[in-house]
């Protein structure tokens, strides 16, 4: 819902078609229902949360409020902000920290070393 609210409004009625609109009682009830903030709860697995602080698609507010519940859940979460990018990393610099930073959280989690 907070996605719809908080997202650019160009893009508000584009998404509306893709998601459903939350103006409609029903719709809005049930993309609160599959909402992934309304389902934190059961994230049990390490999380990995990559944002550019100025996507124009996905407001950095999105992964800032699943962090948040995820780890006040008690759930392990790994958050990085790149200040400098929108959706996606284009910068080399970013990209290769993404890479790197990619490659120490399955190190840690799916291979089980540090």
């Amino acid at each position: 819902m907070t996605f719809l609210e908080n997202t650019q409004d160009y893009r508000r009625d584009l998404r509306r078609v893709e998601y459903g609109d939350e103006r409609d009682p029903e719709m809005r009830k049930h993309l609160e229902t599959i909402s992934p903030l309304a389902n934190t709860g059961k994230i049990s697995k390490p999380l990995f949360v990559v944002q550019g602080l100025n996507d124009p698609r996905v407001p950095a507010s999105e992964s800032e409020q699943v962090v948040k519940a995820v780890r006040a859940n008690g759930g392990e979460v790994w958050y990085l902000l790149a200040k400098d990018e929108g959706h996606g990393f284009r910068k080399k610099v970013n990209r290769d920290y993404q890479m790197e930073a990619e490659a120490m959280f399955l190190s840690r989690f799916l291979l089980g070393t540090d």
